[in-house]
């Protein structure tokens, strides 16, 4: 109903326009330029022609309008008039559309910031009119909240990486310099003591040595465009290669590892990163196994995909560990202490790797199983 009474009123607008505009020529003609006007009529409108008069009684001299040039002259006025009204009603109609515009574009701003600074939904702020354009503000509004927690996140573990790189790095550091000071201090040593203080010092400078590799491969991987390297690889010599490459480790936990997968699987990756991938899984299985207890190794192949299962006896993890498992710097020990695994970089690096290469990886665990599962698709 508004929106036809303003219609109305703006059709009723444009008339008085034109009644003024018509009034103006009439005034100006009649007025401003009488007698100029009143020849210049009289000399190409009006006819002078003999006629006898009846009622005076003989022949006189009359004037008058000559139509077929006063038709040209009414048509040319005319046209003239509907030519002025045109160009009225555009400018009205412009300067409407602008003004409208403006109040509109006053009244969305407005609408906008009380929105995106308040909690209400946006059906309470925009009316029925704005619905699609409530709809994208309502869908930037949660894609800007998105990138908000993301920001926050993001900011949250660089502080994190601060701190982890504190904590993982003063154990061994503060062992070092002590067993050290010792040595320098105590000439008096026996040197079999003399040899373990050595020994263990090395031990600690070694195990900060990874630490650091570690942190400047996760800074590798996020800052770095990598570009992958395919070849071709046999798939079970290198899982082989690196279970023998393990024994040491497995040896120390009585731990098994068995293979279960076709003989000479030929694949194509980058091979490096890779092996990395099976390195920090295979580690992360012999960390977190029970002493005693075997880690099974599976490839199977399900049409296009590889599946490779790295599966071990150990505590089952809660669902709220698993969901977190591959974040950057999560430890499953939360006192982090530093003897039972690295910075909690491994997980994270083996999925960006995996996903480089178009695949998956997820955990699982259940019934004291620990079981992660990578899909490789088949190139």
């Amino acid at each position: 109903m508004k929106s036809k009474s303003k219609n109305a009123f703006h059709i009723l607008l444009v008339f008085l326009m034109l009644v003024i505009v018509i009034f103006f020529v009439f005034f100006f003609f009649d007025n401003v330029l009488n007698g100029m006007f009143v020849d210049w009529f009289e000399n190409n409108y009006m006819t002078t022609f003999e006629e006898y008069i009846p009622d005076v009684g003989k022949v006189g001299i009359i004037r008058r309008l000559n139509w077929d040039q006063l038709k040209q002259l009414l048509f040319i006025v005319l046209i003239s008039i509907l030519f002025i009204g045109m160009i009225i009603i555009i400018l009205v109609s412009h300067l409407y559309a602008k003004s409208k515009v403006k109040k509109n574009t006053k009244e969305i701003g407005q609408m906008l910031h009380e929105y995106i600074l308040s909690s209400k939904d946006v059906s309470d702020v925009f009316p029925e009119k704005y619905n699609e354009i409530a709809t994208q503000i309502s869908e930037i509004k949660t894609q800007m909240r998105k990138h908000e927690q993301i920001l926050k996140e993001e900011t949250a573990r660089k502080n994190d990486l601060i701190l982890y790189l504190a904590h993982d790095l003063k154990t061994p550091l503060a062992s070092v310099i002590g067993y050290l000071n010792l040595l320098r201090d105590e000439s008096q040593i026996p040197q079999e003591l003399r040899e373990k203080y050595l020994s263990i010092s090395l031990e600690k400078a070694e195990r900060l040595e990874d630490l650091i590799n570690e942190f400047f491969e996760i800074a590798r991987f996020n800052l770095s465009d990598i570009t992958l390297q395919y070849s071709k690889i046999n798939l079970t010599r290198l899982l082989e290669q690196l279970i023998y490459e393990f024994k040491p480790m497995l040896k120390e936990k009585n731990l098994n590892c068995n293979l279960n997968a076709a003989n000479d699987i030929i694949f194509k990756c980058d091979a490096n990163k890779i092996q990395r991938v099976f390195d920090n899984l295979l580690r992360n299985a012999v960390i977190y196994s029970f002493d005693n207890t075997c880690i099974n190794i599976s490839v199977s192949q399900q049409k296009s995909n590889l599946i490779i299962k790295f599966i071990n006896h150990g505590d089952t993890i809660p669902k709220e560990n698993l969901d977190r498992i591959f974040e950057q710097f999560y430890r499953l020990d939360l006192s982090r202490n530093t003897t039972s695994g690295g910075a909690g970089l491994g997980l994270a690096i083996a999925k960006r790797i995996i996903e480089l290469h178009k695949g998956t990886i997820i955990a699982k665990s259940q019934n004291e199983l620990i079981e992660f599962i990578v899909t490789l698709p088949v190139l």
